[in-house]
């Protein structure tokens, strides 16, 4: 159980670290953009190759949007403390699925033991589909990686629920309906299978 703390905080250290680093790095970005420095001086072009990664694909979805691109490097902040808090969720429900596990081994509680295991899946299964939610209203398309992977995961659930919930208007209500399906699940193995 202390390593399983150990790589908790670790991770949280780790991710809060990352994320301070990117805002770091916008606000740098920024602070030249604003300085009105030569564009072509070496540490404008070297913030810019190490931001332009972050930032080019949040330009186009604003653009997209209709909105101007000068917002890029503040909707890319609030867009990596977002990503940062579903790696937190989903290394916070890993790791209690983890906790659960070796617990109910130690006391040779085979029941517990599948109890967290179904537990664990359903968390990670409605964390993926509360991202592509959020993926969803960016308007990331198929052709991301990290999007296909989500709608692949996803879709088993999510198209029979669409098939007998039809769309109203431009409102999909089927996501919603998975995750309190999801929740339900959760809640029966928590009372039944859990208590063991």
């Amino acid at each position: 159980m202390l390593i399983l703390n150990s790589i908790e905080l670790f991770l949280q250290y780790l991710v809060t670290a990352a994320v301070i680093a990117v805002i770091i790095l916008m606000l740098v970005r920024l602070a030249l953009n604003y300085a009105d420095l030569n564009p072509f001086s070496g540490p404008v072009i070297f913030i810019r190759r190490l931001t332009d990664p972050f930032i080019n694909p949040v330009r186009r979805a604003l653009i997209q949007f209709g909105f101007g691109p000068n917002m890029a490097p503040l909707v890319t902040v609030l867009l990596t403390i977002l990503v940062g808090w579903f790696a937190l969720l989903l290394a916070g429900s890993i790791l209690f699925t983890a906790r659960g596990v070796l617990r109910s081994a130690q006391v040779s509680a085979f029941i517990s033991l599948i109890g967290y295991i179904l537990y664990g899946l359903l968390d990670v299964y409605r964390l993926l589909i509360f991202i592509r939610i959020i993926f969803s209203w960016g308007n990331v398309n198929y052709g991301n990686r990290v999007m296909r992977f989500l709608v692949n995961a996803t879709d088993p659930l999510l198209v029979p629920l669409r098939r007998m919930i039809p769309p109203l208007g431009p409102f999909d209500l089927s996501a919603l309906i998975a995750l309190l399906i999801i929740m339900l699940f959760q809640s029966a193995i928590a009372g039944t299978l859990l208590r063991f």
